[in-house]
């Protein structure tokens, strides 16, 4: 983003004082190095057969719960913003799972997140994959279970030249002001430098914290309302954790705690579904008609994300109990069960 004169311009401005964005890092121009991987088809494909295009490319964990699908977001998002100027962007993710390393394991995330045609999501032996990782200075490890990986982007010039490199932070908000600036620097690098379609303020957007009286479109219809007043136990979650749960067991078996706490005096259940994050707004109407059969709780739209940022959600699914005062007084990432979440609940509000 250019300055305006002498100074420096209003989103520059923004964009220094936003806490949840990254303004890049220039690599100054030096050579990408070159790997050769196959993608979620099985075909074997190099970096540098993308030589004449811009690559954004991100380092991206198969069966991540976390901040791999914020990326993978806003990274769609960026090639959007840039209209038919999109041909001329490549999304390229090489896997940074090192238990996840088949083809199928980087089909199932590509279609879980409605980008099998969107990008190339590429794999290979641990070798193959981990020499990647070390020539771009990927961290990536196992901790408890989990994986730890630097949540990297790389902007990748027509002549194989790393430009810039971003790191995701995990916020909602944010996602499409993380894409409008990967399509901004994108569009420095193209001819003509090729207007984005919109463009946003990059302002820091806060999250709707449990002390604020929010209200939601809930589905098939209605509103929900959270906030202080009460105590609500919220569950926040996505369709794409079917690509690594029964999804559909989960849920229903949600049900039974929605059915029991009013009986016990527990809190009453609401599920909250990340729409920012899921393929397309009729992603989650889709999913829970395939269900056939009330789930026996409200599901609620975070449109925004903002809700899951001011809930603190760091992972899918993710429970948290607030109380009547509008506080935090439990939180689980996770799933659990009904009789599980009954006795932590049950727990918490003691």
């Amino acid at each position: 983003m250019a300055a305006s004169g002498s100074g420096t311009s209003a989103a520059e401005r923004q964009l220094a004082t936003n806490p949840d964005l990254d303004p890049g890092t220039s690599l100054g121009g030096t050579a990408a190095p070159d790997f050769s991987l196959v993608n979620q088809f099985g075909q074997r494909m190099s970096l540098s057969s993308f030589r004449g295009k811009v690559v954004i490319l991100a380092f991206t964990d198969a069966e991540c719960t976390t901040v791999c699908p914020l990326t993978s977001e806003s990274m769609l998002a960026a090639k959007q913003l840039l209209g038919k100027a999109g041909t001329a962007v490549q999304l390229l993710a090489v896997d940074a799972n090192p238990s996840a390393t088949s083809v199928s394991d980087v089909m199932a995330y590509s279609r879980a997140h409605g980008m099998v045609n969107q990008w190339d999501f590429l794999t290979g032996s641990d070798a193959q994959l981990g020499a990647v990782w070390k020539a771009y200075k990927i961290y990536v490890q196992i901790v408890k279970g989990q994986v730890d990986h630097t949540p990297a982007l790389f902007v990748i010039d027509q002549r194989g030249r790393e430009q810039k490199l971003y790191m995701t932070q995990m916020s909602y908000a944010s996602i499409t002001q993380a894409g409008q600036i990967l399509a901004q620097e994108s569009s420095g690098l193209l001819p003509g430098h090729p207007r984005l379609a919109s463009v946003q303020s990059l302002a820091y957007i806060g999250g709707q914290s449990p002390a604020s009286t929010v209200r939601l479109a809930a589905l098939p219809s209605g509103r929900v309302t959270l906030g202080p007043g009460k105590a609500h136990l919220v569950m926040f979650f996505a369709t794409w954790l079917q690509q690594t749960s029964d999804l559909k067991a989960r849920l229903l078996d949600l049900g039974q705690y929605a059915r029991s706490a009013p009986g016990a005096g527990l809190s009453a259940l609401t599920a909250v579904d990340e729409e920012s994050t899921e393929p397309s707004p009729a992603t989650i109407r889709d999913y829970l008609a395939s269900i056939g059969r009330p789930l026996g709780y409200p599901v609620a739209l975070d449109t925004t994300g903002r809700l899951a940022d001011g809930y603190g959600v760091q992972d899918q699914p993710w429970f948290v109990l607030t109380s009547a005062a509008g506080k935090i007084v439990w939180k689980h990432d996770g799933w659990l069960s009904a009789g599980q979440l009954t006795a932590a609940v049950r727990k918490a509000a003691r």
